[in-house]
């Protein structure tokens, strides 16, 4: 189980990342530059272009799961160490790759924040490139889940002070939960116990879905059930341009498997959508929660359509919503364990 975002941390790191120290070295006001899912690798530039190298390089370029086509995980720059001013010290996402035989074996270490807000930078260390590319080959999914976190909570953060009021309204009047979607979804819809809101654009749009049903059986949890269920409940909600038509699960390109979301268990599917009986489709990504208060099913889902532009930070950014779902819970149980997320070494 993969634990990876949390919640409530979010007002936390907005005070403590803007004052004090990180790591022994003070933090700086100063804003960090670059897009989203760009990253800047600091290493040797004749090692860059030797396997060792090469192994990293493959590894911050893997494919976005759940994607109609092909995209890397990040936009891969790189500089020597030589070349690592102060203008570079600015990007948001930094790997500094460090081969010497100082070391006596490979490790990985994380820090935030360290010459801009926000930013993450990520130190791989090993004794020989031999030791290194092979680390970097069996850790590759741990780096792309770290960089891929951080640029969640920034739009996490993001979310906090610019979320969609009538949506946060909505749902929380319908289901009794919150959750913080782009403003920019200003079409909306209800149904028995479903609500949706969308951008509703001819491309790049971006969409969000939010339903409930009673909770009767544990097999409710499979991946069997979730794709009838999510079947079900769009066929009736999301109908097509004409009679016939309907979303559908492309149960052929859906993954479905255990996650861990602000510290309870989740379901999550990921995978691609289409309308039955034409041609639009795109990716959607799912999270099936239990409401324990009221004994139902919460099934939040976020989906975009894009047939001409590259869909890994359209996804992504409404991913950062699912994070922010709150259920309803006693007050008691109503503590997230509070952190930047697990040490990469772990």
């Amino acid at each position: 189980m993969k634990h990876f975002l949390y919640f409530s941390m979010l007002l936390v790191l907005l005070f403590s990342s803007c004052s004090g120290k990180k790591g022994g070295k003070s933090v700086f006001a100063t804003t960090s530059s670059g897009n989203a899912y760009e990253l800047l690798v600091v290493v040797d530039q004749q090692m860059w272009e030797r396997p060792a190298g090469r192994a990293l390089n493959d590894a911050l370029k893997t494919d976005v799961p759940g994607l109609p086509q092909s995209e890397a995980s990040f936009r891969v720059m790189f500089t020597d160490p030589d070349y690592f001013d102060a203008t570079l010290k600015l990007v948001r996402n930094i790997v500094v790759v460090k081969v010497s035989d100082i070391y006596t074996q490979p490790k990985m270490t994380y820090e935030y924040d360290v010459y801009a807000y926000p930013q993450a930078l990520l130190t791989i260390q090993a004794p020989d490139e031999k030791s290194f590319g092979e680390y970097v080959a069996q850790h590759a999914q741990t780096i792309v889940n770290f960089f891929t976190r951080a640029e969640m909570n920034r739009q996490m953060r993001v979310l906090e002070t610019s979320y969609n009021d009538y949506v946060y309204t909505e749902v929380k009047k319908m289901f009794d939960c919150e959750v913080w979607v782009p403003g920019a979804l200003s079409s909306h819809k209800s149904g028995d116990h479903f609500f949706w809101a969308g951008t509703n654009t001819a491309t790049g749009d971006q969409n969000f879905v939010i339903y409930s049903f009673p909770y009767t059986d544990p097999k409710t949890f499979t991946k069997e059930f979730f794709l009838h269920k999510r079947d079900s409940v769009m066929k009736i909600n999301i109908p097509g341009a004409r009679e016939g038509m309907y979303m559908a699960t492309d149960t052929a390109f859906t993954n479905v498997e255990p996650i861990a979301v602000q510290n309870k268990y989740a379901l999550e599917a990921r995978g691609l959508w289409r309308i039955k009986n034409d041609f639009m489709g795109g990716p959607f990504v799912s999270h099936m929660r239990l409401d324990t208060i009221n004994q139902r099913i919460v099934v939040s889902e976020v989906f975009v359509y894009s047939p001409d532009k590259m869909k890994r930070n359209l996804i992504r950014q409404m991913e950062a919503s699912l994070y922010t779902v709150r259920l309803p819970r006693a007050a008691a149980q109503d503590t997230v364990k509070i952190g930047k997320g697990n040490d990469v070494n772990q």
